[in-house]
């Protein structure tokens, strides 16, 4: 493969903002049935680099060349004239559309008569392509299912399929694993071999270092819009790419003191929640978090976690039973007074509840205090409290790409992340929730907000933790719990084994759990 030449080259591309040099002379070259992976920080350049290969952004200045030849790429439609495709870390579909409908927009087969085309979806022929797609590269999709009723997996593998059918050959998938459960994710690696067996040229960006050595053949390094270098896979750790990633040594196992737990800050007694279907998600959960600890809810995503945790936060109204912070009972009372009793809330979803995207970054920072001095008095917002607050978490929780008066939805997804993430502590909370906390950030920010948590745990806070990761549950938790159909089936110590988390949250018993 090193003897082939590139199907893609990325010389010298620079790409400014205003002041603000995203990309600062990247090289960054591609061959064909090869996976190159693209990691780096937060705000380190990575989407930026592959939204000027895709032309949503020009560059300042560099050159793009596409089997040897310059190109030039003014628009998305003209990256894929060129066979390259780019599957979103958000998913753009429309959801009351099929899979074949989604797939086939913009480049629809049409019926034709006697010598001119009737303008009619010919829908036997898109449904054959999508199908003949599907099975080559194993992606088992129902051409005719709606995309509001598939999971997520389903929809990163229609998001693969939609590039595949307007030939992609060389194809992006910007962390193509973050929402994704467990099998999903071993599911798409299967498919990305399968992929790069045919011949497709794969970039691959990703946070998780496990997943770039799995998968990847060489990773190029971004940080703060430089590459750090390119190296194979074949002799790399997640400690050297670590390094590489953050210019330092990361610590991966989180360090903490043994926990010690007073008082009961959230009780959740026989707890029942339907989910948005009016079908009942949880079923009778209790639960308790004690001041001091750090109490991580593990399961296979779907099973109950996402309505559970509104319901504590006063987002959804459960049917029956009891939630109670410091003795005060917020049973269906809505977010305000679960706010007011002192719960805070990381979103599992930074862009329909973490975040108002038109907002500023001092506006966002601001909502859970904005009724309260110095923010306001006798009514009136002080922008100038919002703008220095703001300030000041920005730079404590590291957060790049823009200042207090930046729209949120300027920044990466990572560092809407730290905005959610800097709010939610800054509040001081009794009781933090942190629904997959760490979703999109880097190792580095992985290891800040770790220590955060750890921090809340120390100052006598109570913490519920809700991740898919097991490591991350395994390597914070004072204890376990395991939710499998809506139901808390198991509780662990956080020295539990893989295999025996793995167990019950599939439904099996643990001997001794």
């Amino acid at each position: 493969m090193t003897d082939q030449p590139p199907v893609l080259e990325l010389r010298e591309i620079t790409k400014r903002f205003g002041p603000v040099v995203a990309n600062d002379r990247v090289d960054f070259d591609l061959r064909a049935g090869e996976v190159h992976a693209l990691l780096g920080e937060n705000g380190a350049g990575k989407s930026t680099l592959m939204s000027v290969l895709y032309g949503l952004y020009s560059p300042t200045s560099g050159e793009i060349l596409v089997d040897g030849r310059p190109v030039r790429i003014d628009s998305p439609n003209d990256a894929i004239d060129l066979g390259i495709g780019m599957v979103h870390q958000h998913f753009m579909f429309i959801p009351v559309m099929t899979i074949t409908e989604n797939i086939v927009l913009g480049s629809e087969p049409v019926r034709t008569g006697v010598g001119h085309t009737l303008g009619v979806l010919d829908r036997r022929t898109a449904r054959d392509r999508v199908r003949e797609l599907s099975d080559r590269y194993g992606l088992a999709v129902d051409p005719d299912a709606r995309i509001e009723d598939v999971s997520v997996g389903m929809q990163q593998r229609v998001e693969i399929l939609r590039a595949l059918y307007r030939n992609a050959r060389i194809l992006v998938l910007d962390e193509p694993t973050a929402v994704l459960t467990a099998q999903e994710i071993t599911e798409l690696m299967g498919v990305i071999q399968r992929l790069k067996a045919d011949g497709t040229a794969i970039i691959f960006i990703s946070h998780k270092l496990g997943e770039v050595l799995e998968v990847a053949d060489r990773v190029t390094v971004l940080r703060r819009g430089r590459s750090m270098g390119t190296v194979p896979r074949a002799g790399a750790t997640e400690q050297s790419l670590a390094r590489m990633v953050v210019g330092r040594d990361v610590i991966f196992r989180v360090e903490k003191e043994e926990a010690t737990p007073g008082d009961p800050i959230l009780e959740v007694e026989d707890l029942h929640v339907v989910d948005d279907r009016g079908l009942e998600a949880v079923r009778g959960a209790t639960l308790t978090v004690r001041a001091g600890e750090i109490v991580a809810l593990a399961g296979v995503d779907g099973n109950g976690q996402t309505e559970l945790v509104e319901a504590i936060t006063g987002i959804r109204a459960p049917v029956s039973g009891r939630v109670r912070v410091d003795g005060a009972d917020i049973t269906g009372r809505g977010v305000r007074r679960a706010t007011e009793a002192g719960v805070a809330h990381i979103a599992q979803d930074r862009h329909r509840v973490g975040l108002v995207l038109p907002f500023t970054l001092a506006e966002n920072l601001g909502l859970r205090r904005y009724r309260r001095p110095p923010l306001s008095r006798l009514g009136w917002l002080n922008l100038r409290s919002f703008a220095e607050r703001a300030a000041g978490l920005i730079s404590a929780f590291d957060v790049r790409g823009g200042g207090a008066e930046t729209p949120a939805y300027a920044l990466s997804g990572g560092n809407q992340q730290k905005v959610c993430i800097a709010r939610e502590i800054d509040s001081e909370p009794r009781l933090l929730v942190a629904h997959q906390p760490t979703r999109g950030l880097d190792v580095g920010a992985i290891e800040f907000v770790h220590s955060r948590l750890i921090e809340q745990r120390d100052a006598g806070r109570g913490v519920l933790l809700v991740s898919l990761e097991s490591e991350e549950v395994r390597s914070l938790a004072d204890r376990i719990l395991v939710i499998y159909e809506g139901r808390i089936v198991a509780e662990f110590p956080p020295e539990a084994s893989e295999e025996e988390l793995g167990i019950a949250m599939t439904g099996g018993t643990v001997v001794g759990a």
